[in-house]
């Protein structure tokens, strides 16, 4: 069965229940009643905030943390996070704060870090969140505070957007235009029911994102920058991607792949641009995956009594064989 979004007046007839599927589900409304949001204020600017949810294990030292895309919120990740925390891994979702620049960004996660007590973290980034997650290992590289990362359908140098010459002026335009642009890369036609209520939900994050907000990460998404992977080509990487209709060229996945020859890839037959959303179960398992090969060892983002104690061994004998082969 297939759903084809309309815009316009046509979308607005659609009923409540129909276009708030993921806002009413039993799911959402758990997270929501169980997970507190958190608000943090690390930078001397008090309008900074940090709005995050942090879940599972506190005795854990490297988590997993997961930055939203331009139009998310820190509850766009609710499905990672109730998995995740099920299997007893840490796992933080957060907002950010309006920055104008990366190093800004850079800056003032890295004082959130601080303010959280964690060395380091593996990073799952989406979109722009990807984007961001990469020039923060990069920035750190010298003290690292990254230990993986995870990118889904990321991308490694703002210049694929062609808005490079424009970026600097996002923070003028008002809120109903910028929205306009974020909702201008989300898929059109035929999609199914589940990409549908993913696409609705996220229209739903996106309208709760003030002008500032929204114009900042527009700004950070699009201002002149890429990625140097010398810096951080040690670094393991998982990337997922989608092999149906999503904001990302071909040639712009095909760039991943190239700064990233070592990384294990996850591709999804489908998914569009949110396949947290509406391929939860594929991607917490691809996750998971990730995660595991840190396993009894001192970044592991899971408690090692919750891990069965063959996985240990197989994890120890690998941790033994690579350290015997460099």
């Amino acid at each position: 069965m297939w759903t084809t979004l309309n815009e316009g007046p046509m979308n607005e007839i659609q009923s409540k229940h129909e276009m708030e599927e993921i806002r009413i589900s039993p799911d959402y409304n758990w997270f929501r009643s169980t997970v507190p949001l958190k608000k943090i204020i690390v930078d001397d600017d008090d309008s900074k905030v940090w709005s995050l949810y942090d879940a599972g294990p506190k005795n854990i030292r490297c988590p997993i943390i997961f930055f939203p895309p331009v139009s998310g919120t820190a509850e766009v990740f609710f499905q990672q996070v109730l998995a995740l925390t099920g299997w007893g891994y840490r796992v933080i979702s957060l907002q950010y704060p309006v920055y104008w620049d990366l190093l800004e960004f850079c800056d003032g996660f890295r004082k959130l870090l601080d303010h959280l007590q964690l060395d380091k973290v593996h990073l799952f980034g989406a979109s722009l969140g990807g984007f961001l997650a990469q020039k923060f290992a990069e920035h750190t590289h010298k003290s690292p505070r990254v230990h993986s990362l995870i990118l889904c359908n990321s991308f490694s140098d703002t210049s694929i957007f062609n808005q490079t010459l424009t970026a600097n002026s996002f923070w003028m335009l008002p809120a109903f235009m910028l929205k306009k642009i974020v909702l201008g890369n989300f898929a059109k036609g035929p999609v199914d029911p589940k990409m549908a209520d993913a696409i609705d939900f996220m229209v739903d994050r996106l309208e709760s994102l003030n002008q500032g907000e929204l114009a900042s990460r527009l700004t950070l998404n699009c201002q002149n920058s890429y990625v140097e992977p010398h810096k951080i080509k040690d670094l393991a990487v998982t990337i997922i991607d989608v092999f149906d209709q999503s904001a990302l060229s071909h040639e712009a996945k095909e760039e991943m792949y190239k700064l990233y020859p070592n990384a294990r890839r996850a591709h999804l037959k489908t998914g569009g641009n949110f396949p947290y959303l509406c391929r939860s179960a594929e991607v917490n398992l691809y996750i998971q995956i990730h995660l595991r090969q840190f396993h009894g060892t001192r970044y592991a983002a899971i408690n090692s009594d919750m891990v069965s104690a063959e996985e240990l061994e197989v994890q120890k004998s690998h941790l033994v064989n690579s350290t015997d082969d460099q």
